[in-house]
């Protein structure tokens, strides 16, 4: 008389394997932060036209295949990049400012923090301060979003400022960050620290609008 036999029993031992154990969700996302780190280091050091997913995949220590189960496209992986870097520095910003109470010195603080973060040599940071005008339009577009939210925090700070009616809020702004961010391609770490250098911008702007 023959005998049935479940399934269970004729499935591989490799399929039985991987049913009983799944990767699990925090090493989904421990594999996924290791993946954005290689990045960062990748896209700092060769920018992105030279940095392929297989040379992140590499760097990453995992197969060139395995890459796109946590990312889809090189843009993909280049917006989650840019995004944490934004992330890092937004929150090293925002516990600065929270120190002070004043209007300008919470400025003076959330420029300091800026500068600091952008100065410290940090592949995130690199990424952040890329030129980001030879990558696609939508990525263009995706990334000038992020940048947009990120600089919201300067929006308010400045719209706290007493500044006279015949100052454009938005140019200030911007004249501010811009000098900010400069200040990478000058810097040297035995000259002006960046708290220095932050503080010295922003009197400087102060003074030039009368305040």
């Amino acid at each position: 008389m023959d005998r049935k036999v479940s399934p269970a029993a004729t499935a591989s031992p490799a399929k039985t394997a991987s049913t009983a154990n799944p990767p699990s969700p925090q090493r989904a996302d421990n594999r996924r932060a290791q993946v954005i780190a290689a990045a960062a280091r990748q896209l700092r050091e060769n920018g992105y036209a030279s940095t392929s997913m297989r040379k992140i995949a590499s760097e990453a220590g995992i197969l060139a295949g395995s890459i796109y189960y946590h990312f889809l496209s090189k843009e993909d992986l280049m917006s989650a990049v840019h995004d944490e870097g934004l992330k890092k520095i937004s929150t090293s910003v925002r516990r600065a400012m929270e120190k002070e109470s004043d209007p300008w010195l919470r400025l003076e603080a959330a420029c300091a923090a800026h500068t600091g973060a952008i100065l410290e040599a940090d592949d995130f940071a690199g990424v952040v301060l890329a030129d980001i005008s030879r990558v696609s339009p939508d990525l263009q577009k995706l990334l000038n979003e992020q940048r947009n939210g990120y600089e919201e925090v300067f929006r308010v700070l400045i719209d706290e400022l007493d500044l006279p009616p015949s100052v454009d809020r938005s140019l200030f702004r911007l004249s501010l960050l811009g000098s900010l961010n400069h200040a990478s391609r000058w810097y040297k770490p035995d000259g002006r620290s960046p708290a220095e250098i932050a503080k010295t911008f922003v009197r400087m702007l102060r003074s030039g609008v009368g305040q």
